[in-house]
């Protein structure tokens, strides 16, 4: 049976506009400045840059709304052209100053051109005497280093490979042959397929004096014991003094774990932080300002306005003719609402990045950090009467030049806590604490997390060992077996 009723109920829906003033908010620098682009070339009813004069509007135009004569081919009433022609009332991106910086240094950003780190090996492959087979296997080898310069696929899996997608037929042990040819190129250790081989790899290429030795004979046959840190049972196993273990372990330190990364011409397009925000000390003050990149210059464009007025002037108007109007009016409303939205995000950036600035007013004076106060969305979005998300979307993806470096906002954010004083503190001091605690320790004898957190509760900060242990890993700091030094 069916049944019909009605309900009433309230809803809250974004339009598309709204959708789209909140993915702009949310780009950064770079990002806002490529989707700028995309909308300069997507719509040409929006240009950029200064206009050649001061005013497009034609005086010659009054007010008044054309009525068509009902029996043209389509209806056009909802086409009042003279919203995009009058000059009674001037929309606001005409008369908007730009005061922004212009950042001239940073207009552009070029990267280095070079040879990729995969045809630098490949190169290195051409001055060794090699079999047809050896070669292809041996540029598959080389074509399987990851960016961190390491293997890490099985023999078997590869020479699968070798048969399926090269057509070579071959065994384990020849890749295990070619491999070793792999591993004599540069940078040393490449082409290993575990951080053990690799660290081994760059011993046995050093001139093998006796501390050399030492470190290498503890990575081949005491690894194990050498990344527990069992000191205790190298030194029995060896039979040597900590003298002698303390500076195996320097030439051990000076390898490199990730011999990829020290390959300058890898080709890897590195992501440069431009900040959004600086900030600067005058007169014992602060004072904020926005990036000009994100504020550039744009208007409508006049060969549009031109095009609805001789619209406007024809008389008799054709369907293509209307057509053609309906698209103008299209594309001249997706331009001035672009130009708005622009104002309104480098609005809601400069008022969001302001609050902040005053609420953590002690930090920026002097960039100690444990004068951050307890910071969450929440206490900046009530106080510029914003959304949560809004203020979330300029934190995340924002950067903020400071006389103490360029720093991500929502690293300015964290939850309180309540010292042993009952007074508020951010989680963000206790941490500065507790590094400075472990970079003071005996490294002999690391603090376990229960003696960190004893020490803390002394110092007014009364956490649990736990909390002790979620900090240090925010921290990327090791446990304090790890920590010990001989």
């Amino acid at each position: 049976m069916l049944k019909q009723y009605l309900q009433f109920k309230l809803s809250q829906k974004l339009s598309p506009q709204q959708i789209q003033l909140m993915k702009l908010i949310q780009l950064p620098t770079q990002a806002f400045e490529q989707r700028l682009k995309q909308e300069l070339e997507e719509n040409p009813a929006l240009e950029g840059g200064k206009e050649e004069k001061e005013n497009d509007f034609d005086d010659d135009f009054d007010n008044s709304n054309d009525e068509y004569d009902d029996n043209e081919t389509i209806d056009t009433g909802d086409i009042n052209v003279d919203e995009y022609l009058s000059d009674d009332e001037v929309p606001d991106y005409r008369t908007q100053a730009n005061n922004y910086s212009a950042d001239d240094e940073e207009k552009t950003m070029p990267y280095a051109a070079g040879t990729s780190f995969t045809q630098y090996l490949i190169n290195q492959l051409n001055t060794y005497r090699l079999s047809d087979d050896e070669r292809d296997i041996a540029e598959f080898l080389v074509g399987s280093v990851d960016e961190s310069g390491y293997i890490r696929r099985e023999l078997s899996d590869i020479m699968d490979d070798l048969a399926f997608t090269q057509n070579v037929f071959t065994t384990e042990e020849k890749i295990k042959k070619v491999l070793r040819i792999v591993h004599q190129l540069d940078p040393a250790g490449v082409g290993a397929r575990n951080l053990q081989e690799c660290l081994s790899i760059q011993l046995h290429r050093k001139e093998q004096h006796p501390d050399v030795a030492l470190a290498t004979n503890i990575i081949d046959n005491a690894f194990d014991q050498f990344t527990k840190k069992h000191y205790k049972k190298l030194l029995q196993k060896f039979d040597i003094s900590e003298l002698q273990l303390k500076d195996a372990i320097h030439e051990i330190e000076r390898l490199n774990p990730k011999p990829g990364g020290s390959y300058a011409g890898n080709n890897r397009i590195v992501e440069h932080v431009v900040p959004d925000f600086a900030i600067k000390i005058v007169n014992g003050e602060l004072e904020l300002t926005l990036n000009g990149r994100n504020a550039p210059e744009l208007h409508v464009s006049r060969e549009y306005n031109n095009m609805l007025k001789g619209y406007k002037d024809t008389k008799e108007k054709s369907k293509s003719q209307k057509d053609a109007v309906m698209f103008i009016k299209q594309k001249l409303d997706a331009a001035k609402w672009f130009i708005e939205a622009i104002k309104q995000r480098q609005q809601t950036l400069f008022v969001t990045m302001s609050s902040i600035m005053h609420y953590q007013k002690e930090y920026f004076l002097t960039g100690d950090e444990r004068k951050l106060k307890p910071m969450i969305l929440k206490d900046i979005a009530d106080e510029i009467e914003m959304d949560v998300s809004t203020v979330s979307r300029v934190a995340n993806s924002k950067y903020v030049d400071t006389p103490y470096g360029t720093k991500l906002i929502k690293e300015f954010f964290s939850e309180s806590m309540t010292n042993d004083k009952g007074e508020e503190v951010s989680t963000r001091e206790i941490k500065k604490i507790l590094e400075t605690v472990i970079e003071e320790e005996n490294k002999k004898k690391p603090l376990t997390d229960e003696a960190l957190a004893k020490i803390l509760k002394e110092k007014g900060y009364p956490i649990a060992r736990r909390t002790v242990a979620k900090y240090r890993e925010q921290l990327d700091i090791p446990v304090a077996r790890l920590r010990k030094k001989i």
